[in-house]
């Protein structure tokens, strides 16, 4: 089996997939020149991320930046419970300090 690189295309890499599950893996792999290696990493990535993960934008570095932001976003939720947390243990001991006079 000569494989040479080419880029498929997200419709190409999509088609590609339908073809195997209903002709069968072997022959549909040799027609396109594809390494089963490749299928199944097509297969996976479209069964975890649907029709945009078989895409050429969803590769590492992407998958990285999305991980650092959703670090920094967890960053900021935490910051946000603590300043919430503060501000209500404030509002606890001003009413301890200033309870109100009942009439």
């Amino acid at each position: 089996m000569s494989m040479k690189k080419k880029n498929y295309s997200q419709q190409e890499k999509l088609k590609i997939l339908k073809e195997c599950e209903e002709k069968g893996m072997k022959p549909i792999l040799e027609k396109y020149g594809i390494y089963p290696t490749t299928y199944y990493y097509w297969k996976r990535k479209y069964y975890v991320s649907g029709e945009s993960g078989l895409s050429h934008g969803n590769n590492k570095a992407s998958q990285g930046r999305i991980k650092e932001l959703e670090k920094e976003l967890r960053v900021y939720k935490e910051m946000l419970a603590e300043r919430e947390l503060e501000i209500r243990l404030k509002d606890e001991l001003l009413k301890k300090k200033y309870p109100q006079t009942k009439k």
